[in-house]
């Protein structure tokens, strides 16, 4: 999937600490490519433990510990594998109830490394992720701010945080989209409302049901990355179809009408099998 992705022109690569093995696959690939750090933008997390032993019926996948000791454990365990290749490394789903965007002691290490020359992002997610990105947005440790990025999800069923990711883009954030396919909901596996008004823009295009979530992803005048999140090569060629898509007025006004309630979206996104 990797050799695929890169042959077909993308460049940037998300994982995190809590995805199983995925920086030593990651690190795996780039070591047997022989890729220098600049041949592509490489991007993990901090901030959850992977609990799940490989299981899908699992009763916890990961646990979220945001404090100081955490980084200062899992930063050595994913340089150790990605080493130089590190571009960005992102406080994994930071939520203003966890504490970890008014912890001072964690703000002045994420700052220290982004001195080092990694960048520093967040990711967020839950109903008040907007809240999130503008109170980090104004977060300051001795004057400076340690954020320079911010990965949140944003689709057509759940657009609300828009508004929080443009005020970051005009603050010049770099800004990823994750979720653009609402976890399956917006793909041939998908159904009610949301499925007939894809279907009826991806029938006018000719194309398939997830070109049209990501296009209406990567439409957005302050996205930078919208993430796949393909497992197949057939999967992948699809979801670079969205590149090609140039979505009409009437297909935005189609893709409006699916919009959910933040909260009703959360929890509907909270009861999806994990798989």
């Amino acid at each position: 999937m990797l050799d695929a992705a890169y042959e077909a022109g993308i460049r940037y690569v998300d994982a995190a600490r809590s995805y199983g093995r995925a920086e030593e696959f990651l690190a795996s690939w780039l070591g047997a490519r022989a890729l220098a750090p600049d041949a592509l933008t490489v991007g993990s997390k901090w901030g959850y433990r992977y609990t799940g032993a490989w299981s899908m019926s699992a009763s916890v996948h990961e646990t979220k510990d945001h404090t100081l000791a955490m980084f200062r454990e899992q930063m050595p365990q994913t340089t150790a594998l990605l080493g130089t290749h590190l571009d960005l490394y992102q406080v994994h789903s930071a939520t203003l109830e966890s504490g970890v965007l008014d912890d001072h002691a964690v703000l002045r290490a994420l700052a220290e490394l982004r001195d080092s020359g990694v960048a520093v992002g967040l990711t967020v997610s839950g109903p008040r992720q907007a809240d999130a990105v503008r109170h980090a947005l104004e977060l300051g440790v001795d004057g400076v701010n340690p954020f320079s990025t911010v990965q949140a999800t944003w689709n057509v069923l759940e657009p609300s945080v828009g508004p929080a990711l443009e005020q970051a883009r005009a603050r010049g954030w770099g800004v990823l989209v994750k979720e653009a396919l609402a976890n399956g909901r917006l793909t041939d596996h998908g159904e009610g409302a949301a499925r007939r008004a894809l279907e009826m823009v991806a029938t006018r295009h000719g194309v398939s049901i997830d070109q049209v979530a990501l296009a209406a992803a990567l439409g957005q005048p302050w996205a930078d990355v919208v993430l796949s999140g393909a497992v197949t090569r057939s999967q992948l060629q699809s979801n670079l179809g969205a590149l090609e898509l140039a979505l009409t007025e009437q297909d935005w006004d189609e893709l409006a009408s699916v919009s959910e309630a933040a909260a009703d979206y959360w929890s509907r996104r909270g009861a999806l099998p994990w798989r």
